[in-house]
């Protein structure tokens, strides 16, 4: 007679668990930042959307009209379904809009429109992190290192959004061509700001997306990765490749 009351008894303590675990899965997700991509349209925009949402972030695609913006959501929010991704949370926005519903915010714009897309969204991005993925190339020539006179691309982001902006500098030396793509990349991103804080958060989303992230130090240091790219792309024209960069001699 004692049997049926223990098995029930089993299997309320089961349900419970699996109930927990299931609440637990959810207060994680809740938590994850919502990040949105700035410019968000071109390869490396939509690579970096890919990987987060992927990974389970809630995604806003920011782009200078909304119409553009929307092709880019719906095309992310298709090519998931076909990977069999669940449950992505995608949304298309002007870039404005797209800054002030973020907690994180990225931007990969060509260089050539960095100041002017900051000037409009500095305000909304009060208080919050930016990820500069601006690389200071100058056409026709982009295989040759020209710096900029502030140094570097992030210091010109960090001097136009004022310090309560937390600016950080990544992804510069990842090829679009890769983040596209579903699977893992051997390639480590350097992490340059001036608060460590801010850059730990950026190593999250480095990971998030497949790759080691490392503290390159302050923002001042982000001329070397801004410089590093104009060299990769001299190798990838050289070799037919899409070259990266791997940090050696650590302990694995």
């Amino acid at each position: 007679m004692l049997v049926e009351p223990i098995l029930q008894s089993s299997v309320k303590q089961r349900l419970a668990f699996k109930f927990n675990q299931l609440e637990t899965v959810t207060a994680m997700s809740e938590t994850l930042p919502v990040i949105a991509i700035l410019g968000g349209t071109g390869d490396l925009g939509t690579g970096l959307a890919r990987r987060w949402a992927q990974a389970g972030y809630q995604v806003v695609i920011g782009s200078r009209t909304q119409e553009k913006a929307q092709v880019a959501a719906d095309e992310l929010a298709q090519l998931m379904v076909e990977r069999g991704v669940e449950g992505v949370e995608v949304k298309a926005m002007e870039n404005l809009a797209a800054a002030e519903a973020a907690d994180i915010a990225a931007m990969t714009v060509p260089f050539a429109h960095q100041t002017s897309t900051l000037e409009l969204v500095k305000h909304a991005l009060d208080g919050k992190i930016l990820i500069d993925v601006t690389v200071p190339l100058v056409p026709p020539k982009v295989a040759r290192v020209q710096l900029p006179e502030q140094g570097s691309a992030g210091e010109i982001a960090q001097a136009v959004v004022g310090e309560n902006v937390r600016v950080v500098s990544a992804f510069q030396n990842v090829a679009a061509h890769h983040l596209q793509e579903g699977q893992g990349m051997d390639c480590d991103v350097l992490v340059c700001g001036n608060k460590k804080d801010a850059r730990s958060e950026v190593i999250k989303l480095v990971e998030a997306a497949g790759m080691r992230g490392f503290h390159g130090g302050s923002i001042a240091n982000s001329a070397a990765a801004d410089a590093l790219t104009s060299v990769l792309i001299f190798i990838n024209k050289q070799y037919s490749c899409h070259a990266g960069i791997k940090i050696t001699g650590l302990d694995d």
